[in-house]
């Protein structure tokens, strides 16, 4: 008998997945397919990144390290936050993952015990819901709007803590909405758990992607959070999968434990192509890649706009519109399937997110350049009969 553990029933299905299915059955068919659904950068890795992996791996000798990372990636890490945001933070404190999901797996499983609660906002990335659910946790929505820019607020924190709450996890630059909180808003948040004996969770992956703005980390104002990142956005390393997490100094030993079951160790050649990521060679090209995200962002945002999608909040940061799409039509997934069954745009329909206002809103990704946005608006202008 086929026989589930008891927390598969909570565990949803990935939806921008299934459009991504769709999509490629449409290209198979020889229809031409614009990609605005899944977030990834469509630069390819950085050439010193792959230099450096190819010299590693001519040299035969790929072993293990460390479950904690390369104890030299951990010290450029830390180099990355003092150079670039003046941060103190000690490389020990640096757990190397593979990905940004296995640092978040890691975060939870050392903090969360059966029935404990994380405050998570709604909408917010879908993985962090089910990674709670998978630790024996309970995921407890916060909906957020425009009115906030889309984050929570203290007060939000305060009410809806209760004894079992664990703590608030927050994303800034955000999936899907692209908004930021501020250093001083980051601040009152952890005031707001740490009063409650909660401990803050702090998604950094999008860190960099930032435009008009500077880029910023909770690591500059507060050392007892933790802290999550990624290789694979800012960076352009996603299928190189490797990530980390920044831990307070007395859960680091746990957490190498747990590492060290989990994953044995982040993958090796990832780990020495990430060593040439922090070279001024490198960081000049992904400066030159964010100024070309700008610029798409800046090309799709009022070309949408004529079309009749709305955006309450301008967002400043990763790669993502979050557009209201109600006077457009009754339901963001059925508009998803027509735009791609119609005009070969694929976008993700808001119920990936959560569950506050998913059917009022497409998430829609420039990850490609801007004439494919250009021609992506005229296709949707089409269906839309305007």
């Amino acid at each position: 008998m086929t026989r589930f553990a008891r927390r598969m029933a909570d565990i949803q299905p990935f939806h921008v997945m299934e459009i991504l299915k769709r999509a490629h059955e449409l290209a198979a068919q020889g229809r031409d397919i614009i990609h605005l659904e899944v977030g990834e950068p469509d630069f390819p890795s950085p050439k010193p990144v792959v230099e450096a992996a190819r010299c590693f791996l001519n040299g035969g000798h790929v072993h293990y390290t460390p479950a904690l990372g390369l104890s030299a990636l951990r010290e450029a890490i830390a180099g990355f936050y003092r150079d670039r945001f003046g941060a103190d933070v000690a490389p020990e404190r640096i757990i190397v993952t593979p990905g940004a999901s296995g640092a978040l797996m890691l975060a939870l499983a050392v903090l969360t015990d059966p029935g404990d609660a994380w405050l998570l906002p709604d909408p917010g990335y879908p993985s962090n819901r089910h990674l709670v659910r998978s630790f024996e946790g309970v995921p407890v929505a916060l909906p957020v709007d425009a009115t906030t820019r889309f984050q929570p607020t203290p007060t939000q924190v305060a009410e809806a803590w209760t004894t079992q709450t664990r703590g608030l996890m927050v994303a800034t630059p955000a999936n899907p909405t692209g908004t930021l909180l501020t250093p001083g808003e980051i601040v009152a948040l952890h005031a707001a758990v740490t009063a409650r004996h909660g401990v803050l969770i702090v998604d950094e992956i999008y860190q960099g992607l930032c435009y008009g703005v500077d880029a910023t980390t909770a690591l500059t104002r507060l050392d007892d959070v933790f802290v999550v990142n990624s290789f694979s956005k800012y960076f352009g390393m996603t299928g190189w999968r490797l990530g980390w997490l920044v831990a307070p100094p007395d859960y680091v030993r746990p957490l190498e434990k747990l590492a060290q079951h989990f994953f044995i160790a982040p993958s090796t050649p990832a780990q020495h192509a990430a060593l040439a990521a922090f070279r001024p060679d490198t960081l000049a090209i992904l400066e030159a890649r964010r100024e070309a995200f700008a610029q798409r962002r800046n090309t799709l945002l009022p070309a949408l706009q004529t079309l009749g999608f709305r955006f309450a909040t301008e967002p400043q940061g990763a790669f993502y519109l979050y557009a209201d799409i109600t006077h457009l039509a009754d339901d963001s997934q059925q508009l998803a399937r027509r735009l791609i069954e119609e005009a070969g745009v694929a976008t993700t329909p808001g119920i990936d997110f959560g569950d506050h206002g998913p059917e009022r809103h497409l998430r829609i990704a420039y990850t490609t350049d801007e004439n494919r946005l250009l021609e992506a608006a005229a296709r949707i202008r089409r269906v839309l009969g305007l």
